[in-house]
């Protein structure tokens, strides 16, 4: 088998999000250009629509291509994920998202160029859009050249700094499952619950972000095609656009997961500055300033998200004291955001109330 496809599905029937994703994976030249060397892995984490009956009707009409993982229990991305690898057996590894789509040559021309360069890692940019067309929208570039050919040092301290979406490539299978390969068992297992592969973190969104640095670091070669082949699709009810508690919380323990596996794979000390700067990143900026935006209407020192961004600075200044002397923050964090978490670093009283002052000021002028 030369690839597997694992599709990620809970709730995506409406505005036939899954029919577009799936119509552009049966559509794919590949598996009419080399019969029964594509798999197209759909597991469904319990979906409460119609998402399994469509996915049943795919696997039906097209039994040599595509099968079906039905989850008894919710298990979101990361965990369906985690299924589909239990049973992939292909040379390369890719995944999409239920509500994207692709270009019917996607998969033949990344592995087109991966042949072509020696690639154990391919990847293309995307087009960013707001409706189901075919039309590209607002090309976004997934990595730079200059990440790419035989990785050396600093070529891997680019790719950490700037993975691009993990979701937009394709990977030999020793990336994606490092020592956890069914394959290369002599049982045929692997470790982890009954049926999953444990590589992504299970139960939390932003599973991506836990895996990204290990991924990178285990390619010997990259591939990049810069042209927009993969449509991503922006709506209302993606994650990016649901931000909440749980959200929040789970942004925070990837960040978590990150670290742990820099510090477990032994890559923490020799590239020291990017994955501190990546914790302080996702862990610390990202979580800090989506908390303030989201729950701009308390105001006391008790409210919650006092006690949440109070408790994030805690534990920022014991992961990385050092982190506002990064030369990653200085020259990637824009000054006013700098200023505020040196502010929070010193007084979280001072930092809550000076923020929430700026928020209403310019909200009045807004006006």
């Amino acid at each position: 088998m030369l690839l597997s496809v694992i599709v990620p599905v809970h709730n995506m029937e409406a505005d036939d999000k899954l029919t577009w994703c799936m119509d552009s994976l049966v559509g794919q030249t590949l598996a009419k250009s080399r019969p029964g060397e594509m798999e197209i892995i759909a597991v469904d984490d319990c979906s409460e629509d119609g998402s399994l009956g469509i996915l049943r009707s795919y696997e039906q009409r097209y039994p040599q291509l595509v099968r079906v993982i039905a989850c008894e229990k919710n298990l979101h991305q990361g965990g369906a994920k985690n299924r589909g690898l239990a049973i992939a057996a292909g040379d390369w590894i890719g995944f999409i998202d239920a509500d994207d789509w692709v270009t019917p040559d996607y998969y033949e021309r990344l592995l087109a160029e991966a042949e072509r360069t020696g690639a154990d890692m391919a990847a293309c940019d995307y087009s960013l859009v707001d409706r189901h067309t075919w039309e590209t929208g607002k090309h976004i570039p997934n990595h730079s050249e200059e990440q790419t050919g035989e990785l050396n040092r600093e070529k891997y301290r680019l790719l950490l700094l700037d993975s691009g979406s993990l979701v937009i490539k394709i990977y030999r299978r020793h990336i994606v499952y490092g020592d956890l390969d069914p394959l290369a068992k002599k049982d045929g297992k692997a470790e982890g619950s009954p049926g999953t592969i444990p590589v992504f973190p299970e139960g939390i969104f932003y599973e991506d972000n836990a895996v990204a640095c290990s991924w990178m670091l285990r390619a010997k070669r990259f591939a990049y095609l810069p042209e927009p082949l993969y449509y991503y699709y922006q709506h209302g009810t993606s994650t990016v656009h649901t931000l909440s508690y749980r959200n929040l919380n789970d942004r925070l323990e990837a960040g978590r997961l990150l670290l742990e596996a820099a510090k477990k794979e032994g890559y923490l000390e020799d590239y020291r500055p990017e994955i501190e700067f990546l914790f302080t990143n996702l862990f610390y900026r990202n979580t800090l300033f989506s908390a303030m935006a989201v729950y701009r209407e308390g105001g006391r020192t008790d409210d919650p998200i006092y006690r949440f961004t109070k408790a994030l600075a805690r534990e920022m200044r014991s992961a990385f004291p050092g982190f506002q002397e990064n030369p990653y923050y200085l020259e990637r964090v824009d000054a006013e955001e700098r200023g505020f978490m040196a502010l929070q670093m010193r007084s979280q009283f001072l930092f809550y109330i000076k923020y929430r002052l700026l928020w209403k000021y310019r909200r009045i002028r807004k006006r």
